[in-house]
């Protein structure tokens, strides 16, 4: 039987201090799409373990299911630029 090694993500130093604030912080349109953003990008990947922990808790800590979360974000996305103005010149999704 192979066992397969974690990996480690390229952006995980950028999104573990993400992480760390949405730990910390209210929730808000910002954070929720920060949240989907990240439960996005870490579901399947074989490794970071530690971050898709910390994501499925800050989930349950803002009472939010996987369905209520895109939903919500689905909404925000429709409704306002949530990116526009906070130093992001580009949509990452990788």
């Amino acid at each position: 039987m192979t066992e397969t090694k974690d990996q480690q993500h390229p952006l995980y130093k950028r999104d573990r201090a993400i992480v760390d604030r949405l730990q910390a912080d209210p929730i808000s349109d910002y954070n929720l799409v920060e949240l989907a953003r990240l439960r996005i990008r870490y579901r399947g990947f074989p490794g970071a373990r530690d971050i898709q922990v910390d994501l499925d808790k800050v989930m349950q800590e803002w009472g939010l299911t996987e369905d209520t979360l895109y939903e919500k974000t689905r909404q925000i996305h429709a409704t306002s630029s949530i990116y526009q103005g906070a130093g992001r010149d580009e949509e990452d999704w990788s």
